[in-house]
């Protein structure tokens, strides 16, 4: 791979500041200064060192975002900001995708990586990775939803979802409640709440297979995971 790109990954600093330490002949590669940002490296080979220090290379990257209101969970798009525009430029450039998606109105967290096959992992129906969120309901929820989502609902076109796990917390003209799906169709929640003649006023996901939200995290901030944290999800 491309020398800048190397050290960029690897936590040095933007592309734009690794081309300055380049310049000023801060990079060697096997004992010998390169300045050139386009010398290619194999990191798993090559020993490459900033100020003589040792660079140690990342190919991935893991984070968890408390994702806002209003922010849709894509890469890039032309009229909403996006996940990808709420993250500093030192992760920026190692390209990270949100795994799976939260409506733009739909809070909570988010995991973004960019490490494919976890991400194809966590999304695989066969996994049946559970995924818990809060809501607040317009209409009372009762128990008769309860059993109902326990079996599965229809959906308005026709789909019939996995059984879901519907907790109350509270319920009267207005509820609030988890629930627990392992599938993740457009709009799954509300079109679920839909079918049983309730509306989601307010979404929140709290949970993402065996890994939480951390409720340190202000709305739109985000950090990495921590070791044990991607082991955990490796491992679910």
């Amino acid at each position: 791979m491309r020398l800048d790109k190397m050290l960029a990954n690897s936590g040095i600093g933007t592309r734009k500041e690794v081309k300055k330490l380049l310049k000023d002949g801060g990079v060697t590669v096997n004992g010998s200064m390169v300045k050139e940002a386009k010398t290619h490296v194999d990191p798993a080979v090559d020993d490459v060192r900033l100020f003589d220090e040792p660079v140690e290379y990342r190919e991935f990257i893991y984070l968890m975002m408390n994702k806002p209101d209003g922010v849709v969970s894509a890469t890039e798009d032309k009229r909403d900001e996006t996940v990808i525009d709420l993250l500093d430029e030192s992760h920026k450039h190692f390209d990270p995708h949100p795994v799976g998606r939260l409506d733009k109105d739909t809070e909570g967290m988010l995991l973004l990586t960019n490490d494919g096959q976890l991400s194809h992992s966590l999304l695989s129906p066969k996994r049946h990775v559970g995924k818990t969120y809060f809501a607040q309901i317009k209409g009372n929820v009762t128990a008769e939803d309860v059993q109902a989502f326990a079996k599965g609902v229809t959906l308005e076109d026709g789909y019939l979802t996995k059984p879901a796990e519907l907790v109350i917390l509270s319920n009267g003209a207005e509820s609030e409640i988890e629930l627990t799906i392992t599938e993740g169709k457009f709009h799954q929640v509300k079109r679920m709440f839909i079918a049983v003649d309730k509306e989601v006023l307010y979404l929140k996901r709290l949970s993402m297979g065996p890994l939480a939200l951390d409720e340190s995290l202000e709305l739109g901030e985000y950090r990495e995971l921590t070791e044990d944290e991607v082991n955990i999800l490796k491992e679910n």
